[in-house]
């Protein structure tokens, strides 16, 4: 097992926010999935989690080194729980090609957030050897 990379971001609450009144449903369909729409819309403070799941997505990005763009969409990371709480990273399309072309079998991520502030970072992780990350894509 090795580190393939690692990511940390922080958002500004109130950023996500003034998307979601700016924007409303299409900000949140073109970053988000449903499950994490309908997460989020359920809790009390919905922009919390909803800038915690950002931060999640661009600290993933960060540790795949690949930003977020032609490589990798918003909707390639679903951030979801566990029944105990614990975050986990549903990767899938160019995500989900990369991981698997760089032998990436996991992504660790955590999340946290304030009345202001959420924070995210990402451990991507290879079980297999010989594939070293140069620090540029490839």
């Amino acid at each position: 097992m090795r580190i393939f990379g690692i990511g940390i971001d922080i958002v500004d609450t109130e950023r996500i926010a003034r998307s979601i009144d700016e924007f409303g449903d299409r900000f949140l369909e073109r970053v988000f999935t449903a499950s994490e729409r309908e997460y989020c819309g359920r809790m009390n403070y919905a922009e919390r989690h909803y800038a915690a799941r950002f931060a999640a997505k661009e600290a993933i990005a960060k540790a795949l080194g690949i930003g977020i763009g032609a490589s990798l969409g918003w909707k390639d990371m679903e951030i979801l729980r566990t029944d105990s709480g614990k975050p986990y990273l549903l990767l899938r399309g160019n995500g989900k090609a990369f991981a698997d072309q760089n032998g990436i079998n996991e992504v660790l991520i955590s999340l946290s957030h304030s009345d202001d502030h959420a924070a995210a970072n990402a451990v991507a992780i290879c079980q297999q050897e010989g594939k070293k990350n140069s620090g540029t894509p490839p």
